[in-house]
């Protein structure tokens, strides 16, 4: 199945699905699995650049289709993430985690296509203005860091989607055909997937948060890190419902600390000793399935969902 729209054209590939670049997750096989399916693999710009460039071009070696890079501008304070994703000849990023402003006329000047992931009117109105191409507008109940005042994707997508008029990406609770076909419907003209991906075989994370992922419940992720003003959706642990209502200076409170053991957790399966950023989703996903099939599924599961509200608006 083949899409046309600006999403699409924007992008140079066939299907307007993206991943999220999940740092420590989206390593290049998971990228390039994402590319090869006809999507947009998005590689993580928040790890350190000599890492960054090297998945860049771990990933090449991969796939010869298109793929991005994501940079987090509250975390990638190294210039030299910026001018190597430059020099590396990538053509597509996002940015995220701040304002686009300084930076998108320095990828604009350089050729590259730039989208900015925005969790509320406000952001994308900004983001607009300041020259991005497109949107990837993220709902509450997507995994990672969240907006303070929760707006989820039923409502932000067609909200921005009605006030802009650059390409929309829907991000938050995409996960299957049935869901990209809504969020389509609420104005997208793509969707970004982030809890799917993860658990798929590709992913680079341990396989016992692949099989926490497959016996979450719809209710198995909760916000933490409310008290400083940066919820982060995480998967339900001793550890995370602890910090649940954990306030500022707490001892143990503190979630940077934690997230400094992340790799123990993606790597070695030590599923208490940091925190798995997972969407609400999860509790929709009930196996791991290679990339390619994930993409199948989806997709064939878009065109029957289509053709079912077609034949409703027909009746």
């Amino acid at each position: 199945m083949i899409f046309d729209n600006r999403v699409t054209r924007d992008l140079g590939v066939p299907i307007p699905i993206l991943s999220a670049p999940m740092g420590w997750v989206a390593r290049a096989e998971l990228v390039a699995a994402v590319s090869n399916a006809g999507g947009m693999g998005l590689v993580p710009g928040s790890l350190a650049p000599d890492i960054v460039r090297e998945e860049i071009r771990r990933t090449r070696d991969l796939t010869d289709r298109p793929f991005g890079v994501n940079v987090p501008l509250l975390f990638a304070k190294d210039p030299r993430v910026v001018e190597m994703i430059i020099e590396e000849g990538i053509r597509f990023v996002t940015t995220s985690a701040g304002s686009p402003a300084k930076l998108t006329p320095v990828f604009k000047e350089a050729g590259l296509v730039v989208y900015h992931v925005v969790p509320s009117l406000t952001a994308a109105l900004k983001a607009v203005a300041a020259g991005v191409d497109g949107l990837v507008v993220e709902g509450n109940e997507g995994a990672g860091f969240k907006n303070p005042r929760e707006v989820s994707t039923t409502v932000l997508v067609p909200l921005v989607a009605s006030r802009v008029d650059v390409p929309v990406i829907a991000a938050g609770g995409v996960v299957d055909g049935r869901s990209l076909a809504s969020v389509f419907a609420l104005g997208a003209e793509g969707a970004q997937m982030g809890t799917r991906m993860l658990a798929s075989a590709e992913s680079a994370v341990h396989d016992n948060l692949k099989a926490a992922v497959v016996a979450a419940t719809e209710t198995d992720t909760l916000l933490i890190n409310r008290a400083v003003g940066r919820p982060m959706r995480v998967l339900r642990t001793e550890l995370s419902t602890r910090l649940e209502t954990a306030l500022a200076g707490e001892p143990d409170s503190d979630v940077a600390t934690w997230l400094a053991e992340v790799t123990t957790l993606y790597y070695g399966g030590e599923i208490e000793a940091s925190l798995a950023q997972l969407g609400q989703v999860a509790g929709r996903i009930d196996e791991i399935l290679p990339v390619a099939e994930i993409f199948e599924r989806t997709l064939t599961e878009f065109r029957d969902v289509a053709k079912d509200l077609a034949s409703l608006a027909g009746s």
